[in-house]
């Protein structure tokens, strides 16, 4: 029933205190025997005696009620002895009250998270960890992280992947993001780059395809433009008006085509998000993406990617904190120093305990109540005094000196009286 038995044997710290008690019990003893037989010979050896039956008495006085929690004395039906066996199930029901009585009441919850501040504690566990701080946890989590991502199929997990991406990606409506991207780029001036790189390819390009395009100028003039070489100076204006054009646009921001860029910018921004007909192309285009073979053959590259990416955290932790991984969370406990977020957080943590109390905390007490319930007699004996025994060996120790010093004071008033 539930039984652990490697929780059933005593610590050795147990096993040396009782020893211990169990010892000086029997040396009180024998020196009571043996005083008693010297008194006569000197009366000094009276405190001895008055000390060693004192002791003797103290020690088991405590020594009885020590066993009697646990089990019943030399297996004696006596009245009020093995408690904690003839109680358990009072036991068991009593500390699940007393959790829910201090510790998932809502209110008790809410009031002790106040005083925690979880935000502060994570910040600085990130930024300056102390030395050796979570090894053990990180060694394990990783290790059992990389033997569930071994152990899953990797075709049957990455078609899954895959379908949740895809589906999600066919639920949302990409257009109206896109836009306030858009919007977002262009108020921030983040949209001026991405010009200036399209000007340069221009230019590059007209640079580049500079005997194209005469030879185009050459195909299309005219017998007598030809006869007369006027191809050749059509072809020379229009390069150079094309390329003194692009010159002027990249070096003059305020440029009338670049404005009347960022104008089309502008609107292509509103229709994405406002007008329904643009919205539907791009939808239309997104569907059409979404259904080529090799979307589908990208979107199972970037799983693999991502899978080996967490196999190489998983197997070799440190060597992760000590890249780029770390070096993101060492910036994510600076972010969460500062007072506003980790107001935030700290609040979030208090709300998601006190749910967890008001929706759990009743099944918690169950589930408490009915394992200890579930224990036979043996198992939450032997648990209870494994967690306490030792100290209540002390007890032992010190009832058996304590009466000692007791029976000798008494003896010294006797003797003074």
């Amino acid at each position: 029933m539930n039984r652990t038995p490697a929780l059933d044997l005593p610590p050795p710290g147990l096993v040396r205190m009782r020893l211990v008690a169990t010892v000086l019990l029997v040396l009180m003893a024998a020196t009571f025997l043996v005083s008693r037989q010297l008194v006569a010979a000197h009366p000094g050896w009276g405190f001895v005696r008055a000390f060693a039956e004192a002791a003797m008495v103290g020690g088991l006085a405590d020594w009885f009620a020590v066993t009697a929690l646990f089990r019943r004395p030399l297996g004696l039906p006596i009245p009020h002895t093995a408690i904690v066996p003839n109680n358990k199930d009072r036991i068991g029901d009593q500390l699940a009250q007393f959790l829910r009585d201090n510790f998932l009441i809502p209110r008790v919850v809410a009031r002790r998270m106040r005083r925690v501040d979880v935000a502060g504690a994570v910040a600085r566990w990130l930024t300056d960890p102390p030395e050796g701080a979570g090894g053990q946890f990180r060694q394990g989590a990783s290790k059992l992280a990389a033997q569930v991502l071994e152990a899953l199929d990797p075709a049957r997990l990455g078609g899954m992947v895959k379908a949740a991406v895809a589906a999600r990606l066919t639920e949302t409506q990409v257009a109206p993001i896109a836009g306030r991207l858009l919007r977002a780029a262009m108020a921030e001036g983040r949209h001026k780059p991405v010009l200036d790189a399209a000007i340069r390819w221009a230019a590059d390009a007209i640079s580049s395809n500079d005997t194209t395009i005469r030879q185009m100028v050459h195909d299309r003039a005219g017998a007598i433009l030809r006869w007369t070489g006027l191809d050749e100076t059509v072809s020379n204006k229009l390069i150079g008006g094309l390329e003194g054009l692009l010159a002027e646009m990249a070096d003059d921001p305020d440029h009338p085509l670049r404005v009347r860029a960022e104008e089309t910018l502008d609107r292509i921004a509103w229709a994405l998000q406002h007008d329904p007909a643009m919205q539907e192309r791009v939808e239309a285009v997104k569907a059409e993406l979404l259904a080529n073979p090799a979307v589908a053959e990208w979107l199972g590259g970037l799983w693999e990617q991502a899978r080996g990416a967490l196999l190489g955290i998983a197997r070799d932790p440190e060597r992760a904190m000590r890249g780029r991984l770390g070096e993101v969370l060492r910036q994510l406990g600076e972010t969460l120093r500062a007072e506003r977020l980790a107001t935030t957080v700290n609040r979030f943590a208090r709300r998601a305990a006190v749910s967890i109390a008001a929706d759990y905390g009743d099944a918690i007490v169950r589930l408490v109540s009915e394992t200890v319930r579930s224990w036979d007699v043996r198992t939450i004996t032997g648990r209870l005094e494994n967690a306490v025994g030792r100290d209540l060996q002390y007890i032992r120790v010190n009832g058996t000196l304590v009466g000692g010093l007791v029976g000798l004071l008494i003896h010294l008033v006797d003797v003074l009286l």
